[in-house]
Parts: structure tokens; sequence; C-alpha cells
């Protein structure tokens, strides 16, 4: 039986995205942004601040499906990201610091796997299907990206001690 070719991603002919900042993606829905180490040490240069401090102030540790807990950024009670604010200028105060997972939206696993999940996730996101056009090699970067940065994480041993909730 012959070996089939492997199957060209939707995206082989690339796929539009400019980001608009509108803060669709950081305001008003719960989710993660989870941290890599790079991430976590680069805001925390940002702030001045250790990466001890740092983690302090902005993160907190969720539990993964596998077990572990991974570090991520808290947000605010109505949901905004920690770091999206009103003043001095509206939108993400470390925008130029900001993690890989947010500079790398939208082309996550989870959304360019497919082109339902795609357009599905651009319902919420102007940016997206406009804009630059971003070569299949471009989407593959980001993609390769967030491997070679795996997300912070720690065996399940002490919730209360982490600050789990």
């Amino acid at each position: 039986m012959p070996i089939e070719a492997e199957k060209s991603p939707f995206y082989a002919q690339g796929l539009r995205f400019s980001c608009t900042r509108c803060s669709a993606c950081c305001r008003f829905d719960s989710g993660f942004v989870f941290l890599s180490e790079k991430d976590a040490s680069m805001l925390g240069a940002a702030l001045n601040m250790g990466y001890d401090k740092f983690t302090e102030a902005y993160c907190r540790w969720v539990p993964a499906e596998n077990g572990d807990l991974r570090l991520t950024l808290k947000e605010k009670s109505n949901y905004d990201c920690i770091f999206w604010a009103k003043e001095p200028v509206e939108g993400c105060m470390v925008y130029d610091k900001r993690p890989l997972q947010c500079r790398s939206f939208p082309f996550w696993p989870s959304i360019v796997n497919s082109k339902n999940n795609w357009e599905m996730t651009a319902q919420s996101c102007p940016g997206m299907g406009k804009g630059e056009l971003h070569s299949q090699d471009s989407v593959d970067k980001w993609l390769a990206a967030s491997e070679k940065e795996p997300i912070i994480s720690r065996n399940n041993i002490s919730r209360e001690k982490q600050g789990v909730f």
C-alpha cells in the first residue's frame, strides 16, 4: 500500500491577520495566558522586578489536565488581563514585551488545526481574515516557537503552598 502524501494544512496559501489592538482577546472572558521562563523573565525585567516578585504579583498557578500546575497571568475580577488598562492609554501595558502566547495569536495550534476553528475564532477577532498575509512558513514558525518555549509547570504537590485556588 503506497504511503499517502502528507496533506497540506488549510493555511497552505497563508492566512490574513493584522492586530487591530481591539483587546477582544485580552478582555471580558476568562482565559489563561501561560508563561514560559523567557516570558516571565522578560516581563519581570520590563517591570523592574525580579522573577520571584513578578510571579508573586502578577501570576497564579492553575491545574492542568495531566495533574501538573501551570503558571499563568492573573486576571482582574472582570476577566480582563492583569496588564490591560484604560489609562494612561487604553490597551496592553506591556504590549512590546507581551508573552509569546499573546504575540503568536491567532497562530495557535488549537486555532490553525482546522479551517472551522480559524473561522469560529475570526468571528470575535476583527483582525483575522484581513490585513497582512502570513505565509504557511510564517504560521509554522509561530507554532514551532511555542514548542521551543514550553510553559512553566510543576508537579501538583502542594496546591495551597503554590497559591492555587
